[in-house]
């Protein structure tokens, strides 16, 4: 059985090591995207604080930037941030949060699963392009893929969301049976938000793992 904070501070280090190593995938994707587009600072959107070596490396290895800020509702003791605001990134942001914290590029990687409903999912959305002056990259988990890392089970998350719940609820995963913890999306999913934000320059790119597409990155341009 695991509890929130078995899921939110620790991994099993094999588990680590497939999380580290498909981040250095998306790393290699992000920095050729953006390496030569003159880009000062970057937001990071669920900045942790945890010492996994996974933590955070996204943004650390995008050394090009000479500014990094984090939004998270987490406190950021971290000292690489020049920046942090502790807040949710589905709450409503003050005329000068946004000032404060708009950057070049506002990137969050593996944060939108956890913020709730298809509504609040929504709202990050939104909060995340208003608070981009050039970019915005969201990635995440594919629900599609048949292993669900949060838990290491396959197949049950490809089931309607209701009955996912209760088998995760049987099973002991009492937090990430709540919408409010773990709530997957699909490429399909993305498209959706950002017809409903009618935003229409993005791209999408995959990794892999075991020969299925197994996170989502979405870039958007302002």
């Amino acid at each position: 059985m695991i509890n929130q904070n078995t899921y939110v501070e620790k991994h099993s280090s094999y588990t680590d090591k497939i999380i580290l190593s498909n981040r250095k995938k998306i790393i290699k994707i992000i920095y050729n995207y953006l390496k030569n587009k003159n880009l000062f600072n970057i937001l990071d959107i669920g900045s942790t604080n945890d010492e996994n070596q996974s933590s955070n490396i996204i943004i650390k290895s995008l050394n090009f930037f000479k500014e990094f800020n984090s939004i998270s509702n987490q406190k950021i003791t971290n000292n690489f941030f020049n920046k942090t605001l502790e807040k949710s990134i589905t709450e409503n942001f003050t005329n000068s949060e946004i000032e404060q914290f708009k950057s070049d590029v506002v990137i969050s990687n593996a944060t939108i699963e956890h913020v709730g409903s298809k509504e609040k999912q929504l709202k990050m959305f939104q909060n995340i392009i208003k608070l981009a002056k050039k970019y915005f990259i969201i990635i995440t988990p594919n629900r599609l893929h048949p292993l669900e890392f949060h838990t290491k089970i396959p197949l049950i998350h490809w089931m309607p969301k209701k009955i996912h719940r209760k088998i995760l609820k049987f099973f002991g995963y009492d937090f990430l049976s709540k919408e409010e913890n773990l709530n997957l999306l699909t490429k399909k999913d993305m498209i959706n938000f950002m017809k409903d934000l009618k935003q229409e320059e993005y791209l999408f790119f995959h990794i892999r793992f075991l020969f299925f597409k197994s996170n989502i990155i979405l870039i958007g341009k302002k």
